[in-house]
């Protein structure tokens, strides 16, 4: 059976256990400080060399904002430090570019995409006339003769919209990428352009009998405006003096919008007040309708109905003078039944004419 330790021994153990783990705790927590500032220093773009700090004009700075990156050939070598209006119509950019970067008064800066979502960064290059330009001092500004703004994609892919519209999303984002490498410049992706091209006009051409019958239908809807020309440019040249119309006497419509209000509220009430009388009328019509259904009615009916337009003419011809009716009497008729006076033939014929009296009028008026 071994001896037991002493307490000093096991003291010593302890303590050099501890001294162990410390160690290596520490070189742990100097490891971890180390990658970690390393990560932030690459993440961030953050430089730990000397700078110098330029500015460059642009025509439109759409999108770039601070801390973009700043890059010559794809190689990060600073930051974009302030975006700021310049001269009512351009944009002052302040970036800064590490120390060996020699920018010189041939230099040029543009504006590029770094991606499909919208970030950009600032491209610099030495330019056409590099060997006879002189050294650019910290804190110059490149002329917005030197500067390209960024790449409109809207107008690009406006263009591309028809062709876009044929495709999958994810060949479509694969093309506008190598679209706008292409156009920016960067080399290296003209024969992936093509070949994507290419293989979308395999599948353009998959659907040829679609795209003929658009083509067909176009040609057709063409050929009709075509025909009807000179209806469809009276069309615009009346609807241009409508709209001339309409704008000069836009201050009456607008004035009248009062008065059409009230109009209705007063139709609103008189619809309201007349509601009772309309449902009693409606209510003596369909007494009106079973007694003209009535068999000895219909013949009357008939006549009436022909002779109602007529008389509906004459009658809204006299209206028209005012708030009564005005008669002009052509001709009267009159049968009176007078009792025998006696059986002298004279006195008998005097009797006739006075029983079977009538009178014409002879007026022009009269004759029609």
């Amino acid at each position: 059976m071994s001896p037991r330790p002493s307490d000093a021994a096991l003291r010593r153990r302890r303590n050099a256990v501890t001294i162990s783990a410390g160690i290596k705790l520490g070189i742990f927590t100097v490891v971890s400080v180390l990658v970690t500032g390393l990560l932030a220093v690459i993440m961030g773009n953050i430089g730990l060399g000397d700078t110098r700090e330029y500015h460059a004009i642009f025509s439109s700075a759409s999108n770039l904002e601070k801390g973009d990156d700043v890059r010559v050939a794809g190689v990060n070598v600073g930051e974009v430090k302030k975006v700021e209006h310049y001269q009512r119509t351009m944009a002052k950019v302040t970036f800064t570019a590490e120390k060996g970067v020699e920018l010189t008064t041939a230099s040029t800066a543009e504006i590029r995409f770094l991606n499909l979502i919208g970030d950009r960064y600032l491209a610099l290059e030495e330019g056409s006339r590099a060997e006879d330009a002189e050294p650019l001092a910290a804190g110059a500004t490149i002329p917005v003769s030197h500067t390209s703004p960024s790449l409109d994609l809207t107008v690009l892919f406006n263009g591309f919209k028809p062709l876009f519209q044929a495709l999958t999303p994810e060949q479509v984002n694969e093309l506008s990428m190598n679209l706008v490498q292409v156009l920016q410049g960067e080399g290296g992706t003209v024969r992936g352009l093509l070949e994507h091209t290419a293989s979308l006009t395999d599948a353009l051409a998959d659907r040829d009998q679609l795209i003929g019958e658009v083509v067909t239908n176009l040609g057709e809807t063409l050929d009709t405006v075509n025909e009807h020309h000179e209806q469809l440019s009276s069309l615009v040249v009346e609807l241009r003096d409508w709209m001339r119309d309409l704008a000069a006497d836009r201050e009456t419509i607008g004035d009248s919008l009062g008065n059409i209000s009230a109009l209705t509220e007063t139709v609103a009430d008189l619809l309201r007040r007349g509601r009772p009388l309309l449902k009693k009328d409606i209510a003596e019509l369909r007494g009106l309708a079973k007694l003209l259904n009535r068999p000895g009615q219909r013949a009357q009916l008939v006549d009436l109905l022909e002779r109602m337009p007529e008389v509906m003419e004459d009658q809204t011809r006299t209206g028209t003078y005012g708030s009564w009716y005005q008669y002009y009497i052509c001709g009267v008729a009159a049968k009176i039944k007078l009792p025998l006076i006696g059986d002298i033939p004279i006195i008998k014929t005097i009797q006739k004419y006075i029983e079977d009296f009538s009178f014409r009028s002879t007026a022009p008026r009269c004759q029609r």
